[in-house]
């Protein structure tokens, strides 16, 4: 007897979102979409957006197809678009052409040009639509997506490296280098998943930091150098294309959004990490801890200023990992 091996929604779900993870640190502003299409309990086609202004998940998976898909059930983890003002077709219609009888989707799109109107166009053809499947793990995959459209600003993802008591540099200004080869070269990796790296003027001026993915075989996008500079000072080398100044957050922020640059790794320094956070703009962090100690020295974060220990900022949805002797936390700050 031959046995069949029966796969679950979830489980196709889940399969869109490792497709969609080959899009990382490609498709912005666009999110992270893998689709995948079913027909009589056999997969048929696979597809994910691969870059921003190509071919959108849906479409991909319908090229890949080995048969046609006329009946099957499509898998993807955001719901397909139907706006036209766009580089690309808008999925739905083209789904509807296709004669796809069903779409399960993840999480419906926080673009208010598409959110739900893609699902009410895909019914209004007599398609079946089921939405939710596994949305909380959809909403982390496109956290930065979602972030982005809800709040009209970039996600702020804060880089830090310190030792164990949190310090960044002895009190004579020596900090290279406070970690291992490994994280430094994760670091390059944090980088490549970014659309702009972010310093202050101080941290400028006194590194020169080239903020750039300097990794093996690395054919990507360069991301944007962003330097926060309230005198604007700043030295003549430090203009170049891909070089943007600000004299304010809030100026950084309309602007960056503004340009569709959505994803910013902001590296340092300490202050202005501490401006940041004491405004409520970080939303993921990740740092690297160094087990040493220095005892003195700047800290990892600066004016910070706490009434209470009940106002601190607490990270949940912790994951933790290892580069050489350093451990490396990530995690959101806890909702209110």
């Amino acid at each position: 007897m031959i046995s069949v091996i029966q796969v679950s929604p979830e489980q196709y779900i889940r399969r869109t979102f490792e497709l969609a993870l080959k899009g990382l640190g490609k498709t912005w502003p666009n999110p992270l979409v893998g689709a995948v299409i079913v027909k009589n309990g056999k997969v048929i086609g696979e597809g994910f957006h691969l870059q921003y202004g190509h071919d959108h998940a849906e479409l991909c998976a319908l090229k890949n197809c080995s048969e046609s898909a006329a009946g099957a059930t499509i898998y993807v983890n955001l719901e397909p678009c139907c706006h036209t003002n766009k580089q690309t077709p808008p999925c739905a219609q083209r789904l509807i052409e296709e004669k796809i009888s069903k779409v399960v989707i993840c999480n419906l799109d926080p673009n208010p040009l598409v959110n739900g109107k893609g699902v009410e166009l895909l019914r209004s053809h007599g398609i079946e639509v089921q939405h939710g499947l596994l949305a909380e793990e959809g909403e982390k995959l496109n956290e930065v997506f979602f972030l982005s459209q809800r709040l009209r600003r970039p996600f702020i993802y804060l880089k830090m490296a310190s030792t164990l008591d949190g310090r960044i540099a002895l009190p004579n200004g020596e900090s290279q280098w406070i970690t291992g080869e490994e994280s430094r070269a994760h670091v390059h990796t944090l980088r490549s998943q970014h659309q702009v790296v972010m310093v202050g003027a101080e941290t400028f001026r006194k590194d020169n930091p080239k903020l750039n993915v300097r990794l093996p075989c690395y054919d990507g996008p360069q991301p944007y150098r962003a330097i926060i500079s309230a005198s604007g000072n700043l030295p003549k080398d430090s203009q170049h294309e891909k070089t943007l100044i600000y004299t304010s957050i809030e100026d950084a922020m309309k602007d960056l959004f503004e340009r569709k640059l959505i994803s910013i790794l902001l590296e340092g320094g300490p202050r202005l990490a501490g401006s940041f956070m004491a405004k409520g703009l970080i939303d993921r962090v990740g740092i690297f801890l160094n087990p040493s100690f220095l005892g003195a020295g700047p800290s990892v974060i600066e004016n910070l200023e706490l009434k209470s220990l009940s106002e601190r900022p607490f990270l949940e949805d912790l994951q933790s990992s290892t580069y050489g002797p350093d451990i490396f936390l990530t995690g959101r700050f806890k909702k209110a």
